[in-house]
């Protein structure tokens, strides 16, 4: 699943290396961190949050078939 968000982020930004993306596992959920460039921030976020909402969707979709819950931070 870390896989996936950081090929997705990578597709995204204009500085591709700085993309980093680390996995913290719960009891229950599964919280993706995923942080990027400063300038980068606002092309992950997408116009009013849509990018990110579409990333996240992916992110439940995927994480329904393994049947776990998973969640995307994206921090600055």
């Amino acid at each position: 699943m870390k896989d996936l968000i950081e090929a997705i982020a990578k597709a995204l930004v204009d500085n591709p290396q700085e993309v980093a993306v680390r996995a913290v596992e719960g009891e229950q959920v599964t919280v993706l961190e995923l942080r990027v460039h400063p300038s980068d921030l606002g092309k992950v976020i997408g116009k009013q949050g849509r990018t990110a909402r579409s990333i996240r969707t992916i992110l439940n979709a995927a994480g329904m078939k393994l049947k776990k819950r998973f969640t995307l931070e994206i921090l600055e």
